[in-house]
């Protein structure tokens, strides 16, 4: 069915502002709405493009535009911005979300489904914990220090700490004794809830199909599989490896101009918890235990030999976000290059 309007909605906690011009460009309605009367304008309103700026509630209300009968678009904020007139207020705003959509060469979000969602969710729910156990770890080193205990960084100094705390000839006095396994119980309540978490993570990465094909990729393991399942868009709206691999943020930045070709540091544009993820699996096949599974006349072991360990695992994670792009388009299983070669 030929839609004939597309509706620009600039989405808000309590109101929401509607602008409905043709495809033409002439305005129908501009209007404001509540939480409430949104939906039900909506739903008396014939089959429509309906297009809101990508944001938190947005994949909700694509989804529930789709059940209503309307076609949902979500784009960028950044992609709007440039269109929005000389005032800046939510009926400027969402006439500039049609002008910006009614471009032809304009790229959208694809709206998330629930289950999408809820595993993004507990993705960043564990990553959150990671977090203030991470700060609650360098409170208490930096408690220590003040009283001329260094200790180094990581999770795993917890037992040196306990040591110096249970120490008989301890200079630190009751107070900061007191305060300091305060703190050792909170990073133990922690370590509980990210272990838990961790190990859901670990299952519904088992369960899934295509976590599991990513998982045979070195260096990909159940967090970066269920990460690329819940933050990735579907991998047929990307033409080929490289613009996945672009919209993680792992090619380099360009200024180019006049003909030249000018390339500086990665972008760092894209996602950026998949893209930790597949630098921090680059790190891991590069350190000593990794080292050993790199062919010697391989490319990754000829790179290695001559530029730095960081650029080296930045390529690498680029070549992995190529690789994942591979196996999803064509639901095919990772296959070592020197046994293809050799078959």
């Amino acid at each position: 069915m030929q839609k004939n309007t597309m509706i620009g909605v600039d989405l808000a906690k309590a109101v929401f502002q509607v602008h409905g011009p043709s495809m033409t460009g002439q305005e129908k309605f501009r209007k404001k709405l509540s939480r409430q009367s949104f939906p039900r304008f909506m739903a008396e309103q014939p089959p429509a493009v309906v297009v809101m700026e990508a944001c938190g509630s947005a994949h909700y209300w694509a989804r529930e535009m789709i059940r209503l009968g309307h076609e949902a678009k979500l784009i960028a904020p950044h992609y709007v911005k440039p269109f929005v007139k000389r005032q800046k207020n939510d009926a400027a705003d969402a006439q500039a979300i049609v002008i910006a959509a009614q471009r032809p060469e304009m790229r959208f979000v694809e709206p998330k489904c629930a289950e999408q969602q809820s595993r993004a969710i507990l993705f960043c729910a564990r990553e959150r914990l990671v977090r203030q156990r991470t700060e609650l770890i360098n409170a208490l080193r930096a408690g220590l220090y003040e009283y001329g205990h260094a200790v180094p960084q990581g999770i795993h100094q917890i037992k040196q700490i306990e040591e110096i705390l249970d120490a008989p000839n301890s200079d630190l006095p009751d107070l900061v004794r007191e305060e300091c396994r305060d703190l050792l119980e909170q990073i133990a309540e922690q370590s509980v809830h990210i272990n838990a978490r961790t190990a859901k993570i670990k299952v519904l990465a088992a369960e899934a199909d295509t976590a599991r094909r990513l998982q045979t990729i070195p260096g990909v393991g159940p967090l970066t599989a269920l990460a690329v399942e819940a933050f990735a868009p579907p991998i047929d709206s990307f033409s080929c490896g490289r613009d996945f691999a672009a919209w993680l943020g792992l090619v380099p930045r360009q200024f180019s101009s006049g003909g030249k070709e000018r390339l500086g540091r990665t972008s760092k544009a894209g996602q950026a918890d998949i893209r930790r993820l597949l630098i921090i699996g680059a790190m891991s096949r590069l350190n000593w235990l990794g080292r050993k599974s790199i062919l010697a006349d391989s490319w990754l072991a000829r790179i290695a030999a001559r530029k730095p360990r960081m650029l080296v695992a930045i390529a690498l994670a680029n070549k992995m976000a190529r690789t994942i792009w591979a196996l999803m388009a064509k639901n095919e299983d990772y296959r070592v290059p020197a046994l293809v070669a050799a078959a």
